[in-house]
């Protein structure tokens, strides 16, 4: 049964980094680099964001995510079972969100809130209309930051 157990888990870890390469790869200019051992995202040369796949045993399936200043905090305050304060980055901000308790939408919008925040100003007009947030216009953006339940239908 332990090999059982022990062969599953890549396939599990293998769909989730599916699932956040499919929402990086959609931004403009990313690139996937190794770095620490684990896929990071990268805009320019900063990274908005890096796959954590039981990173020292920590027991994560986990994105890797800046937040705008105060956000971490309260994401984690408000979902302690999704989201988390990872070693190292946890410090300057940024925040852990655990894949299996995340839907793709909800992925994607925390994603391309990293994004925005570390891209250079001028992509930031390629991004205003990116499918994960508010239709598709941009104009709403603001309407629907930092959704906590995975579960509601609607985040306006």
């Amino acid at each position: 049964m332990k090999r059982i157990a022990k062969e599953r888990r890549p396939v599990i870890s293998q769909k989730h980094l599916q699932r956040v390469r499919r929402v990086c790869a959609a931004l403009p200019e990313t690139v996937e680099k190794l770095s620490h051992g684990e896929p990071t995202f990268f805009v320019g040369k900063k990274v908005f964001a890096m796959f954590s796949n039981n990173h020292h045993n920590d027991g994560h399936i986990a994105v890797l995510l800046p937040a705008a200043i105060g956000i971490q905090a309260m994401l984690i305050e408000a979902a302690p079972e999704k989201f988390y304060k990872p070693p190292y980055v946890g410090v300057r901000g940024w925040v852990g969100i655990e894949l299996n308790r995340v839907s793709d939408e909800e992925l994607a919008f925390h994603v391309h809130e990293a994004w925005r925040l570390i891209a250079p100003a001028k992509l930031q007009a390629l991004a205003q209309a990116f499918p994960g947030e508010s239709g598709g216009t941009g104009k709403e953006g603001n309407e629907k930051e930092y959704v906590i339940s995975s579960r509601s239908k609607s985040r306006g």
